[in-house]
């Protein structure tokens, strides 16, 4: 069953977010994951926008979207967005 990786964050520093997005991107490719979205603009249909980029990830199971998240390379990546943005991310099953 899919499972999907939830990414809503407020940019503080751009340029080290840049860095971290260019990092970024390799290593769910790399542990078989896609990007489904990836910033972009946003109708507000209801309550409060939670962030100002959104980004969705799909991973082929709920073990390989955590396994990416605790990776030795994407920890060492996680550290280029401390301080660059202040984020929410989790995991989710999709219907299988």
């Amino acid at each position: 069953m899919p499972a999907y990786v939830i990414y809503q964050c407020t940019i503080l520093d751009a340029e080290r977010y840049e860095e971290y997005k260019k990092q970024a991107a390799p290593s769910v490719a790399a542990a078989g994951g896609r990007y489904l979205v990836r910033g972009g603009d946003v109708d507000l249909l209801e309550g409060d926008l939670p962030a100002e980029r959104t980004v969705i990830l799909e991973f082929p199971d709920r073990a390989s979207a955590l396994a990416w998240y605790a990776s030795d390379r994407y920890t060492e990546i996680r550290r280029l967005r401390d301080g660059a943005a202040r984020a929410s991310v989790y995991a989710v099953d999709g219907l299988g």
